[in-house]
């Protein structure tokens, strides 16, 4: 099988900069907003070479981020924390028994964020077949890996996506749920699809698989994945409207009215 699209690196090929050893940081559970000041210090001091590329392993507190396309109808009606962020994408949750992982990567010029995204995608993939999801794979149209329906299931997420590259090094990244809760999904318009639902593997498995049980496979398929060994297929399954296209850039809150308010650019 064939990448989606023929990529500006070889598939064979590592999409780093750099061929030194990526540094691994295992955080544990911390504060989005503290980590986030984190991802940005540490990518403004890659982009310099001041410091080899990353791989940040943890958990967030239950919270809400709200991607630059995250419209007025996605927000979360519950009243838990929501943080505007600078990645793409729309509005997600991240809590206890999510795994996340935010590599950050200094791209080898050019700097290509399709294939980047791609081979994200592609080590979740492999990482969530290995566990016993056989069907996993991609929606054309749609970020993230899924399930497909069955038994009267709709498709559903199980792994999302949102990045942001500046300076040519990436930050934010991914998140795999493991045995979170799937309760905070029910306020919110996740990633602004409304046509499709959101899962664990727990779910999917009937057993409980945690974070700890997760993190090893799923960091060696990322490394495998950026580095080229573990090349990008196309294990997609359907296609579906992209929930971003065509949106507004960001609906932002003035701390002065307490309104959001859309910005005027659609960048």
């Amino acid at each position: 099988m064939t990448a989606p699209r023929k990529p500006f690196t070889r598939a064979d090929k590592s999409i780093r900069d750099s061929s030194s050893d990526i540094e691994i940081q295992h955080l544990g559970l911390v504060d989005y907003e503290e980590t986030w000041h984190l991802q940005a210090d540490l990518a403004a001091k890659r982009a310099k070479d001041l410091i080899p590329d990353q791989i940040l392993v943890l958990e967030h507190p239950s919270l809400y981020t709200a991607g630059k396309r995250t419209q007025l109808e996605d927000r979360p009606t519950n009243g838990l924390s929501v943080v505007d962020v600078d990645r793409g994408g729309r509005i997600t949750w991240h809590g206890p028994g999510q795994l996340v992982m935010y590599p950050i990567i200094k791209l080898a010029q050019p700097v290509d964020v399709v294939d980047y995204v791609r081979r994200l995608e592609e080590a979740l993939i492999q990482t969530v077949r290995r566990a016993g999801i056989a069907a996993a794979g991609r929606i054309d149209g749609r970020s993230g890996v899924w399930i497909p329906a069955s038994n009267g299931i709709s498709d559903r997420k199980i792994a999302a996506l949102g990045i942001r590259v500046t300076h040519g090094v990436t930050m934010h990244g991914l998140s795999l749920n493991c045995d979170n809760s799937m309760e905070f999904y029910n306020y919110i318009i996740p990633c602004g699809i409304s046509d499709a639902g959101v899962t664990t593997l727990s779910r999917e498995l009937g057993r409980d698989v945690s974070v700890s049980e997760m993190t090893e496979p799923l960091l060696a398929d990322l490394q495998d994945a950026l580095e080229g060994r573990l090349t990008v297929a196309d294990h997609s399954f359907g296609s579906a409207p992209d929930p971003t296209k065509g949106l507004p850039h960001r609906v932002k809150h003035n701390s002065t009215t307490g309104i959001f308010e859309y910005s005027s650019t659609n960048k």
